[in-house]
C-alpha cells in the first residue's frame, strides 16, 4: 500500500469537498441573495453533516476499503451534479431550498465518513500520532487549495456547473485509483472498477456537455430565450431575448428590459444633470451596461465621464455585444468616457478628484457586500468628491414594494449631511421605482432637458417628487456600516412579493 499516494488522496478529497460547499453557497447567494446568510447557514450545516458522518463511521466494521471506494463514488455523483441540479430546481423555490440543504447534508455526511475510514485503513501502517498529524495536514492543505482555486480560477474560467462536474470527476478518479492503492484489502475489484469507470464516464460526459446543461438549466429559470450567459468572479451575467426585446439579469435579478429601460435611466440621470451648477465632469458609480452613460453624454457640455464598475466582464459585454452596444449608444467607446473596473468604495477612498454630477446606479441592497454602498460611510466618501454646486442621485429601490428600504436610503443620506429630494417613476418591468437627489444645499434648475428623450419632459419632471399615500415617508433607521439595517429591510419587504 503506497502511503504517499493515500495522503495525496486525502488532499484531493478535502479539496473536492470544500469546492462542493463553495459551489452550493455561491449558487444559493446568486439565486436567493444575502450571501452572509447563505454561506453562514451552509457552512454550519456542512460542518454538522461532517460530524454526523464521522459519528456514523463507527458502525462500519467490515470491508472498510470497499466502503471507502463506495463513498468516494457517492460523493462524486452527489457533489459533481450539485450545480446542474440546483440550477434546474431554481424554477421551483421550495424545491430549490430543499435541494440546497439536501445536497449540503448529503455531501457533508459522506465527506465526514471519508477521513475516519482512511484513518482506520492506515492504522497499521503508521504510529497513531504520525497518522493523525499527516492525514489532517493534507486535509487542511486541500481546504486551502480549494479556497484559493475557487474564486481565482474555477468560477471565472470554468463556471459553477463545469466546476462541480470536474471535481466530481476528480472524486470518481480517486475512487478508481483507490481500487489499486487498496487492492490487497479489497478482494475482488473487477465490478468495483467497472462501477467506478462508469461514474467517471458519466461525469466526464457532464464536463464536456457543461455548457449545454447550463443552457438547459437557465432555460427553466428565464421566460425568454437565453442568448448570452457568462460567469465572472463577481456575478452570473445573462442576456435573454423575447418578443419585447432583450433583458439583462445579474445573479438572476432583472437589471433592465430594453423595452422600457429608457424610463429608468432618464429618471435616474436627468433630474440631477439639469440642477447641477456645472456638468463638465461626471462620475457614474455602477452602470456597467453603459445606459446611464448614454443619458449623461446627451449633454454637449460634458467633457469627461468616469465610470466605475467592479466587473470588467460587464463593461466588456456592454461594448462587445452588438445589441447592447446599440442600445447604450456605444457610450463605452466614447472618447469622453473612462472606465475603472474596481470597487466603488475603494475608488472614492483612494482619490480626491471632484465631480460636478454623480450618478449612483448600484444593484439593490440584497446582500451586505452591496449594502455597504448605501451606508453613511459610503455617502460621506461621496461628499468628499462633490464640486461646488454638484448634485448626486442614488437609485433607491421601489418606494411601493420596499417602502421602508426606500426611505432608509433617504434617511441615511440625510444622516451623512446631505440635503435630499426623493422622487419616483413608473418603469413597467420593475413597477414604481425610486431615486433620491442629494446635494450640500437645495439646487435650482439651471439647464433644459436634452432633446430626444422619450419619457421626461418639462411637464412631467416636476411631478416625479409627488408621492401618493401608499408610498409616502415612513420611519426608517439609518443604514450604517456596522449594522446594515437596509439589507434586513430589503429582504423582509421583497419577500412579501415573491
Amino acid at each position: 500500500m503506497n502511503r504517499s499516494l493515500l495522503f495525496v488522496t486525502v488532499l484531493v478529497i478535502a479539496t473536492c469537498g470544500l469546492v462542493y460547499e463553495l459551489v452550493v453557497g455561491t449558487l444559493a447567494s446568486y439565486l436567493l441573495g444575502d450571501s452572509v446568510t447563505q454561506f453562514s447557514t451552509i457552512i454550519g450545516v456542512y460542518l454538522f453533516a461532517m460530524g454526523v458522518g464521522s459519528y456514523l463511521s463507527r458502525y462500519l466494521e467490515r470491508g472498510l476499503a470497499r466502503r471507502f471506494v463506495d463513498i468516494e463514488l457517492a460523493v462524486a455523483l452527489l457533489g459533481g451534479t450539485c450545480a446542474p441540479v440546483l440550477f434546474f430546481s431554481f424554477a421551483w423555490p421550495a424545491v430549490f431550498r430543499l435541494a440546497v440543504y439536501g445536497m449540503v447534508l448529503g455531501v457533508g455526511t459522506l465527506v465526514g465518513l471519508e477521513i475516519p475510514l482512511l484513518l482506520r485503513i492506515l492504522k497499521d501502517q503508521l504510529k497513531f500520532k504520525d497518522l493523525v498529524s499527516q492525514v489532517l495536514t493534507f486535509d487542511y492543505l486541500g481546504a486551502l487549495a480549494a479556497s484559493l482555486l475557487f474564486p481565482l480560477l474555477l468560477v471565472p474560467r470554468l463556471g459553477l456547473v463545469r466546476t462541480s462536474l470536474l471535481f466530481g470527476l476528480l472524486n470518481a478518479a480517486v475512487g478508481l485509483w483507490s481500487t489499486w492503492l487498496l487492492e490487497p484489502a479489497l478482494g475482488g475489484v473487477k465490478l468495483l472498477r467497472v462501477r467506478a469507470g462508469l461514474v467517471c464516464l458519466l461525469l466526464a460526459g457532464g464536463v464536456v456537455s457543461a455548457d449545454r446543461l447550463n443552457g438547459w438549466a437557465e432555460a427553466q429559470q428565464y421566460v425568454d430565450e437565453v442568448v448570452h450567459a457568462t460567469s465572472s468572479p463577481y456575478q452570473r451575467i445573462v442576456l435573454t431575448r423575447g418578443a419585447r426585446g432583450f433583458s439583462l439579469f445579474l445573479n438572476g435579478g432583472l437589471q433592465f428590459a430594453s423595452v422600457d429601460e429608457y424610463r429608468y435611466h432618464e429618471a435616474l440621470v436627468h433630474p440631477a444633470m439639469v440642477r447641477a451648477a456645472n456638468i463638465k465632469k461626471v462620475l457614474i458609480l455602477g452602470g456597467g451596461d453603459g445606459l446611464a452613460a448614454r443619458e449623461v453624454l446627451r449633454y454637449p457640455e460634458v467633457e469627461s465621464v468616469t465610470l466605475v464598475d467592479l466587473d470588467p466582464e460587464m463593461t466588456s459585454l456592454a461594448k462587445s455585444y452588438a445589441d447592447l452596444a446599440v442600445l447604450n449608444g456605444h457610450s463605452l467607446e466614447n472618447p469622453k468616457l473612462h472606465v475603472h473596473n474596481e470597487d466603488a468604495m475603494r475608488f472614492l477612498a483612494d482619490g480626491d478628484e471632484e465631480f460636478d454630477a454623480l450618478i449612483i446606479d448600484f444593484p439593490d441592497p440584497h446582500n451586505f457586500s452591496v449594502g455597504k454602498l448605501y451606508t453613511t460611510r459610503f455617502y460621506e466618501l461621496v461628499a468628499r468628491h462633490l464640486a461646488p454646486g454638484a448634485v448626486a442621485v442614488v437609485q433607491s429601490t421601489s418606494p411601493l414594494f420596499a417602502r421602508q428600504s426606500f426611505w432608509c436610503v433617504d434617511a441615511t443620506l440625510r444622516a451623512a449631511g446631505f440635503w435630499t429630494e426623493p422622487y419616483h417613476a413608473l418603469v413597467p418591468s420593475f413597477g414604481e421605482w425610486g431615486y433620491v437627489l442629494a446635494a450640500r444645499a437645495p439646487p435650482a434648475r439651471v439647464r433644459d432637458l436634452p432633446k430626444g428623450l422619450r419619457f421626461l419632459s418639462d411637464e412631467t419632471l416636476p411631478t416625479l417628487g409627488q408621492f401618493p399615500l401608499d408610498m409616502d415617508r415612513v420611519p426608517a433607521e439609518v443604514n450604517r456600516l456596522n449594522n446594515q439595517v437596509l439589507v434586513r429591510y430589503y429582504e423582509d419587504e421583497w419577500r412579501r412579493w415573491n
